[in-house]
């Protein structure tokens, strides 16, 4: 195998790797920080669901890898260079992988738009395409955070209502484990109930968290029951569109000297990107579960289905957009109706956003001028 052809291979699944890290359990982070699954349930729906949408990805999705293969955006001499493909797989990766190791959910799709920019000047004496960058690339990633937001908050919004117009009741519990020991007084947190004296004691090393429970029922079927499938469908559905629109993107990685194809391109990335979800991906899901807002299924649900109906869409049509910034975007907007946005939190995400594009860039363009000398 040809040194060319074998670095595509190690920095395509190294990218693989780092996208799992950082994007797979973002579509289960509102299960698990809603309590509606633990944290190893979350992140075994998310591995199932994630398998599933690369697998999908092999009928419905193959454009996208040519939208980040460069073509269109660079000269297409450009995106023929082994040294510029290499280049965008490994500063997109250690991009990536550096916010995983700070807890920032990123977007995979953001870095790698930075590497085919930060390559690409370097290698074009023409430089980049930049109407094309602004309308294929900028815009969607720009538009589609203000769109989940917006989304749901709105959809939120319209289910409180229904819930409120149809009788169902809300209760906060407090519970130790498995175990329901109380339903808290209007406007009473856990910490003060607990103090007061107005629930059995729980012994010392044993967490009391507040939970928020539905009562009633629809069509006959328990209310809190129905919410807590359909909750887990939508994480499935999240993780699912997720690798759906990332697996195309990074398989274009591989496809260096011609050596595999788009098949196994994609078959290798789904694999190593779960790999790099099971191992790797704690820090960003505390971020994402507990860290941007306080969800109770219902709000989660409606962030879900939010997210999967936008994602969906954008592979189906074409568009590179961002899951994490539509995962994030409709988090904040549960948050903004709320009330319980974790405003330092959102700040950080909002700064790390901003440096991934220039960090992207630099760390190609660093590593295309060490490649092409090895490569050509």
């Amino acid at each position: 195998m040809e040194i060319g052809v074998a670095l595509a291979l190690v920095f395509g699944l190294f990218l693989s790797y780092a996208n799992g890290a950082n994007d797979n359990f973002k579509g289960c982070a509102t299960l698990y920080g809603s309590g509606t699954l633990s944290y190893r349930r979350s992140l075994f729906f998310s591995a199932l669901a994630q398998a599933l949408g690369s697998l999908t990805a092999l009928l419905l999705a193959q454009g996208l890898i040519g939208a980040f293969s460069g073509k269109g955006l660079v000269p297409d001499a450009v995106v023929a260079m082994k040294s510029f493909a290499l280049a965008v797989a490994l500063g997109t990766a250690a991009t990536v992988m550096l916010a995983t190791r700070f807890g920032f959910p990123i977007s995979t799709t953001h870095a790698l738009t930075g590497a085919l920019v930060g390559s690409g000047l370097l290698a074009s004496s023409s430089g980049v395409n930049y109407s094309k960058l602004g309308a294929g690339f900028f815009t969607p990633l720009l538009v589609s955070p203000v769109l989940a937001l917006a989304g749901s908050s709105l959809f939120y919004l319209g289910l409180r209502f229904a819930r409120a117009a149809s009788g169902i009741s809300k209760e906060t519990c407090v519970c130790v484990g498995e175990e329901v020991v109380g339903v808290l007084p209007a406007g009473m947190t856990a910490s003060q109930a607990i103090a007061a004296g107005t629930f059995p004691s729980v012994t010392v090393a044993t967490e009391a968290v507040c939970v928020e429970r539905y009562r009633g029922s629809f069509l006959g079927v328990g209310v809190e029951r129905a919410l807590d499938g359909v909750h887990v469908l939508s994480g499935a559905a999240v993780c699912f569109a997720r690798a759906l629109n990332d697996t195309p993107k990074i398989a274009a990685t591989l496809l260096v000297g011609g050596a595999f194809s788009p098949t196994a391109a994609i078959l290798g990335v789904a694999v190593v990107m779960a790999v790099g979800g099971l191992v790797n991906s704690r820090r960003v899901a505390e971020t994402m579960s507990h860290k941007v807002t306080e969800l109770s299924p219902g709000q989660g649900l409606s962030a879900n289905l939010v997210t999967a109906v936008l994602v969906v869409f954008a592979s189906k049509v074409g568009l590179p957009v961002s899951t994490t910034h539509v995962s994030c975007g409709s988090l904040f907007g549960i948050g903004a109706v709320t009330g319980r946005a974790h405003g330092k939190t959102i700040a950080g995400i909002l700064l790390a956003w901003v440096t991934t594009l220039p960090l992207a860039a630099a760390s190609s363009a660093a590593s295309f001028l060490a490649l092409r000398h090895v490569v050509g």
